[in-house]
């Protein structure tokens, strides 16, 4: 018996009520892996975007930054 049998078989003991807490969770878990792994493609992209900026020089000064009215 694999681990999707056992799950299902453990699930569909539980009264339905519980069956939905698990369906909740379940749901819950597969959202954040997906964010996690949108996590890691953008600092990927923004790496890559990035690469060999380090080392420029800025064109703008700390002058620059500070807001005038």
């Amino acid at each position: 018996m694999n681990l999707s049998e056992k799950i299902l078989i453990t699930v569909t003991s539980l009264p339905e009520s519980k069956q939905a807490e698990v369906l909740d969770f379940v749901e819950y878990l597969k959202l954040k892996t997906e964010k996690e792994e949108n996590s890691h493609w953008t600092d990927f992209s923004i790496s890559s975007a990035m690469r060999g900026m380090e080392n420029e020089d800025s064109n703008y000064s700390v002058a620059d930054l500070k807001e005038t009215f």
